[in-house]
């Protein structure tokens, strides 16, 4: 699974005795693989400080979820043609993120402990803050350049009444600069094409013999050219139109043609070197980000516990994976019982349907009597 709780307890040998029980039960019936949770000592502070530090770590820890799963969307976006490969790119510090989590060591270069708490906390905020400005930056650049490419590529690919044409004919089909003459494009049905063989010089007067040519088709019509005078042009489209013949409006610009054709081989040459950078920018800070996050976490961790259970400073964080979605609630309950002591009566008030399990009392309720927290590494479901 890639879930993980992160619980704390008081560190005195009682406790310590409940993080063994739990050990070996959580193993024996196959429910969570457990590591200890390393979190240096902090400057505490005052516990007034702690109450605001908590309420503010809460927002910077969803802020920072939500951030690396927008990066993590990001890369599949900018991958279109290669996902199977996402996941190569979403690693912390050149590790996947399951082996980075239960490996976690506390910064000490980039975070140092010996600084406040709300010094720290700031620091993270203020690096996931600048991630997030830089991500919104530089997706909304190679989005904009994406939608132009794919709107110019829309118009290569519709049928041959929407689709632009300025791939499709060239100058030789056109009579160009004359007084006179003009040269039309109509589109005729498949099924007609006889028809409009046999009849286009008779729909109008001033129709050139001979002149029509099919230049182009899709699945269902053809496009055929077809030169005549100026001067007839309404009554040639009334009539090919009443024969279900649709004149297409296009009128040959050999510097519009070239500034299309421009535009694409431009549009998908910037793409292209965004591509390497943009890719290496987000794999960089999506690692940052994830960083910051566990670290954050981690904060969240020493500032409850020393709320919870008091000062001196002194309790116990692990780590737990649990096997399995449909062993989450037996988890839980298992949790509940072994650390039911750290709050008596308010776990009497829910612990009170149980299940028997040797030397445990398990609830099927949902309670958290020990400090816990939530990781999710599902970032892309």
């Amino acid at each position: 699974m890639s879930e993980f709780w992160l619980i704390s307890a008081p560190g005195d040998k009682e406790n310590l005795q409940a993080l063994e029980r739990m050990n070996t039960v959580t193993s024996k019936s196959h429910l969570s693989y457990n590591t200890k949770f390393t979190i240096p000592d902090f400057k505490v502070g005052t516990l007034d400080s702690l109450v605001g530090l908590s309420d503010e770590l809460g927002k910077v820890d969803i802020f920072a979820e939500s951030l690396i799963k927008r990066m993590a969307q990001s890369v599949v976006e900018v991958m279109e043609d290669a996902k199977g490969k996402v996941q190569e790119n979403l690693l912390a510090n050149g590790a996947d993120l399951t082996s980075f989590v239960t490996h976690f060591e506390w910064d000490m270069a980039k975070y140092p402990a010996k600084q406040p708490l709300v010094s720290i906390a700031d620091t993270l905020a203020k690096q996931l803050a600048q991630i997030e400005t830089d991500l919104k930056s530089r997706m909304a650049a190679y989005n904009a350049l994406k939608t132009n490419l794919e709107n110019l590529e829309k118009k290569s690919t519709g049928n041959l009444f929407t689709r632009t044409l300025s791939d499709i004919v060239s100058k030789e089909d056109f009579v160009l600069d004359s007084e006179y003459l003009i040269t039309l494009l109509v589109i005729v049905p498949k099924p007609s094409y006889v028809q409009w063989q046999k009849t286009y010089e008779s729909l109008s007067d001033m129709v050139v013999p001979r002149s029509t040519k099919l230049i182009a088709e899709d699945n269902e019509c053809g496009l055929f050219t077809v030169t005549l005078f100026r001067k007839v042009i309404d009554d040639f489209k009334t009539k090919a139109k009443e024969n279900k013949f649709t004149v297409r409006e296009f009128y040959y610009d050999e510097k519009e043609i070239k500034r299309e054709r421009e535009e694409m081989t431009r549009l998908l040459s910037d793409k292209k070197q965004q591509y390497g950078p943009l890719l290496r920018w987000l794999k960089v800070n999506f690692s940052e980000a994830f960083i910051a996050w566990i670290h954050v976490k981690a904060l969240r961790v020493f500032v409850e516990s020393v709320l919870r259970y008091g000062l001196p400073v002194n309790f116990q964080a692990v780590l737990l994976q649990p096997h399995k979605k449909s062993s989450t609630k037996r988890l839980r309950e298992v949790l509940n019982s072994v650390f039911r002591h750290l709050d008596e009566v308010a776990a009497a008030s829910i612990l009170d349907a149980s299940v028997e399990i040797p030397g445990l009392q398990l609830s099927n309720q949902d309670y958290f009597p020990y400090v816990y927290f939530h990781i999710d590494l599902g970032l892309l479901d």
